[in-house]
C-alpha cells in the first residue's frame, strides 16, 4: 500500500459533514500521529480511541474517500475499501460524507453510486476502485477481500462484533498489505476485542489511547483533554462539556454517562443496567489480597453444558474475596469462546487458574466440590440455586465431602433483590477486597440487572434485559449468592454486650 503524501492527500479534499462541510480537511496533530503509527510498515491492525466529538468520522471518512481517489495516497487500482459499523443506518453516516465531498469537488460523475436502502457502495469507473460499507451484523464477512477496513465504533458492535473482528482479521491475508483501522471510544469490558487490541502487544499492531485514568477528578479541564486531543480546536465544544458535567455533579447516572463518552473510560452509558459500575469494582481490586481468616461463605453456581459452573468464596471478616469457574474439556475452549463472542478469553482465564476444565461436556459436580474445597477450606456456609439444589447434594455425596447444608435462593424478586443489594452494599461500603481477575471482570461486565414496577434489581436471566443469550456472568452470580448469604451470617451473631461502669 503507497503511503507516501498521505497527509497532503487527506488535506487536498473537502469535509463533507458538519459545521466544516465544504472546507479543506485538516489533518490534526493527534490524527497525524495515529496515521503514522498506523500506516508504517508491518502494521496490519490499528487502534485509536478517544472521547465523542473529537474528528472519529471526519477521519475515517477522509480515509475512505482517499482510498477510492485515483489521485489518493490510499488508491489502488481494484481495490476495496470495507467500511464497518455498529449498524448499516450508522455506516451511511460516513458514506453520505464522502458522497457529498465528491460532489463538492465535482468528481461524482466519475464513480457509479448506489444508495439504497440496504445496499450502499461507491465504485471508481475506470479504475474499478470501490467502498463497500457494512453493519457489524453482516453474515457475508468471511467473503471480503479488501486492501483496506475502517471499522467504526467497535465497541457499540452487537453480540457478532467478536465474530465478525474474526473474520476480518483473516481476511488481511488475501490482499497485499491489507490492514484494518478501528476508530471509536473505549467498550466497556476488557474482555471485548476493542480493548483487547489496544492493549496488544505485538509489532503488527499499533494502539493510540486517549482517556483518562480512573483516580483523575472528572470535573477538570485537565482531565477532559486526557480524553479529548483536539479540545484545543473546539472538538467537542467546551461549554458542552462544561454544561454536561454540571449536569453529571447532580446525577449519578449522568456521571456514567459522561465517564463513557467524555472522559472515554470505557462505563457502561446506563448505570442501572449493570449489576456493578466496572470503575467502582475495580477501586476494590487489590494485589495483594487480605489473609483468609475467620468464617467463610460458599457461593455456587451450576451450569450445564454451554454455561460455566462458578464457586466464589468470600471471608466477612477480612473481606477477602475469590472465585474461578468451570467448565468440560469438550468443546475446546477456543470454539467454546467464539461461540460465546469472547474469542481468546477463555483461554487468558485459564493461564492464571481462573478457569478449570472438568469432565467432558459436562462437569462433575462432586469434582467441582472437591476442587472449591480444596482451593478455599471447608466453608462455614454454602448458598446456591434452588433450581440445582438435587445436582448439588449428590455432587456432596459422590466425594463424600461433610459440607454444611445450603441455603437455597431463588432468582427471582423476592431472593434475586435481597441479594443483589446486599452484595452493593458490602462493596460501596468497602467490605470487599477482590484480586485483579480477568474471570471476574469478564462476569461483571455481562452481569445485568432488570427491576419490577417498585425498582427492586435482580440478576437478569439469559435473553431477559440487555443480558446477551451468550453472555457467561456465572462467576457473578456465585459472588452476589456468597456475599449475601456471608452478610446475613454477619448480620445474625449476637452482639456482646458489656457491664456498664461509667457514671451519668
Amino acid at each position: 500500500m503507497i503511503v507516501k503524501g498521505l497527509i497532503p492527500s487527506l488535506q487536498s479534499a473537502p469535509v463533507g459533514d458538519g459545521d466544516l462541510i465544504g472546507q479543506p480537511f485538516k489533518v490534526m496533530p493527534y490524527q497525524r500521529k495515529f496515521l503514522d503509527g498506523a500506516f508504517k510498515s508491518g502494521i496490519l491492525r490499528a487502534g485509536l480511541t478517544l472521547a465523542r466529538g473529537g474528528g472519529k468520522s471526519g477521519l475515517a471518512s477522509a480515509l475512505t474517500l482517499d482510498s477510492i481517489r485515483p489521485a489518493g495516497a490510499l488508491h489502488v487500482v481494484g481495490g476495496e475499501t470495507v467500511l464497518v459499523a455498529s449498524s448499516f443506518a450508522q455506516a451511511r453516516i460516513v458514506f453520505e460524507a464522502v458522497k457529498t465531498s465528491l460532489e463538492l469537488m465535482g468528481e461524482d460523475g466519475e464513480y457509479r453510486i448506489r444508495d439504497q436502502q440496504n445496499l450502499a457502495d461507491i465504485q471508481h469507473r475506470e479504475t474499478k476502485a470501490r467502498l463497500r460499507v457494512a453493519g457489524s451484523d453482516n453474515r457475508r464477512a468471511h467473503g471480503w477481500r479488501f486492501n483496506l477496513a475502517i471499522v467504526d465504533e467497535p465497541a457499540q458492535h452487537g453480540p457478532r462484533g467478536e465474530i465478525l473482528a474474526a473474520a476480518i482479521r483473516t481476511a488481511l491475508g488475501k490482499r497485499k498489505d491489507a490492514r484494518v483501522i478501528y476508530i471509536g471510544t473505549r467498550p466497556s469490558s476488557d474482555a471485548h476485542f476493542f480493548a483487547r487490541l489496544l492493549d496488544e502487544n505485538d509489532p503488527s499492531v499499533f494502539s493510540l489511547v486517549y482517556a483518562a485514568d480512573d483516580a483523575d477528578d472528572p470535573f477538570s479541564k485537565k482531565t477532559w483533554a486526557k480524553a479529548n486531543p483536539a479540545l484545543r480546536y473546539g472538538m467537542p465544544n467546551i461549554e458542552v462539556l462544561r454544561a454536561e458535567a454540571r449536569m453529571a455533579k447532580r446525577d449519578p447516572a449522568e456521571l456514567a454517562t459522561f465517564r463513557s463518552l467524555r472522559l472515554n473510560q470505557g462505563t457502561s452509558e446506563v448505570e442501572s443496567q449493570h449489576l456493578i459500575d466496572s470503575l467502582v469494582w475495580k477501586s476494590i481490586e487489590t494485589e495483594e489480597l487480605p489473609p483468609a481468616e475467620g468464617p467463610m461463605s460458599l457461593g455456587i453456581d451450576l451450569g450445564g453444558t454451554a454455561a460455566f459452573c462458578a464457586a466464589a468464596a468470600w471471608w466477612p471478616q477480612t473481606h477477602r474475596l475469590e472465585g474461578f469457574v468451570a467448565c468440560g474439556t469438550s468443546p475446546p475452549l477456543s470454539e467454546r469462546a467464539l461461540a460465546d463472542g469472547v474469542s481468546g478469553v477463555y483461554e487468558a482465564m485459564r493461564d492464571p487458574n481462573e478457569l478449570v476444565q472438568l469432565g467432558n461436556r459436562v462437569v462433575p459436580v462432586g469434582v467441582f466440590l472437591q476442587e472449591a474445597v480444596n482451593r478455599f477450606g471447608k466453608p462455614q456456609a454454602i448458598s446456591a440455586d434452588r433450581w440445582r439444589a438435587g445436582e448439588l447434594e449428590d455432587g456432596v455425596k459422590d466425594v463424600g465431602l461433610n459440607l454444611p447444608e445450603p441455603t437455597w435462593r431463588g432468582q427471582g424478586w423476592r431472593d434475586g433483590a435481597v441479594d443483589v443489594r446486599a452484595f452493593r452494599s458490602a462493596v460501596l461500603e468497602g467490605k470487599v477486597a477482590a484480586p485483579v481477575s480477568m474471570a471476574m471482570r469478564a462476569a461483571l461486565s455481562e452481569a445485568k440487572t432488570v427491576a419490577d414496577s417498585s425498582a427492586n434489581e435482580k440478576l437478569a436471566k439469559s435473553g431477559e434485559g440487555q443480558h446477551r443469550r451468550r453472555g457467561r456472568d456465572d462467576l457473578a452470580a456465585a459472588i452476589v449468592l456468597a456475599i449475601a448469604e456471608g452478610t446475613r451470617r454477619e448480620a445474625d451473631k449476637p452482639v456482646s454486650r458489656g457491664r456498664y461502669r461509667g457514671r451519668i
